[in-house]
């Protein structure tokens, strides 16, 4: 194995070390983790049910399982397209803000490693995320 590869191996495993899905889905009153990060999407703004489907790469009618129970919570709310009346735009009411505010903050906070490095390293490993992320768009 080359040394990239290990290092690449060692990087999923501090991620996966530090997932926080379970403490998200738990602050969040139980939720599904796939209900929080349709929340979280729709921070975005307003999306139709075929949008949030692609978003959380699944199906329309899972979608709508998932849109129905968020509403029933109070964190969204379906409204009418302005451009197509056959269509529901969903969207967060303030308590949705809420959640996917609060989910948010639980998983930016970053693990007690990153936090620790030194100044110059942080800088390094924020230039490396960008180049990673530039590449990955």
């Amino acid at each position: 194995m080359s040394d990239l590869g290990r290092d690449w191996l060692a990087l999923t495993e501090i991620v996966r070390g530090d997932d926080r899905r379970k403490q998200v889905s738990d602050a969040l009153g139980g939720m599904s983790y796939v209900r929080v990060k349709a929340l979280r999407y729709l921070l975005e703004g307003p999306k139709t049910g075929r949008e949030l489907a692609t978003k959380l790469a699944t199906d329309p009618p899972f979608v709508s399982v998932i849109v129905d129970d968020l509403e029933e919570r109070g964190l969204v709310d379906r409204k009418p397209h302005p451009d197509d009346r056959r269509r529901k735009l969903i969207e967060l009411t303030p308590e949705g803000v809420k959640a996917a505010r609060r989910a948010e903050a639980i998983l930016s906070e970053p693990p007690p490693g990153l936090r620790t490095l030194a100044p110059a390293d942080l800088e390094a490993f924020a230039r490396i995320v960008a180049a990673l992320l530039a590449d990955h768009e």
